[in-house]
């Protein structure tokens, strides 16, 4: 069982690692577009398009999903202190809209 759990963290580790190394062209590209003052259009590129499908939505699916867990766990404490609309907002609401609402490639 521990050399499975050992795997399963290596396995977890390099996932993280490829995921960060993905997004670092995408980050560099969105930084070198800032400073070409001649663009006119603000509109997203196609890599970030695909940077956003591929990499940023899946990504912020499960975070609305932990944060909705986090919520459901946290409610009778929210419940006791009276700011059930506060941490239902943060923690539900702005990560679903961020993940599903948002146009594709408005990083």
């Amino acid at each position: 069982m521990r050399i499975f759990s050992k795997r399963l963290a290596s396995y977890v580790m390099a996932a993280m690692f490829a995921a960060t190394s993905l997004t670092l062209p995408v980050v560099a590209s969105a930084n070198s577009n800032s400073y070409d003052y001649m663009a006119e259009s603000t509109e997203p590129t196609g890599g970030e398009m695909m940077a956003d499908a591929f990499l940023l939505r899946p990504f912020m699916l499960v975070s609305t999903v932990v944060t909705t867990v986090t919520f459901v766990v946290m409610l009778p404490f929210s419940l006791l202190g009276g700011n059930v609309g506060e941490s239902a907002e943060k923690l539900v609401v702005e990560p679903a809209k961020y993940t599903f609402t948002r146009p594709l490639g408005d990083l």
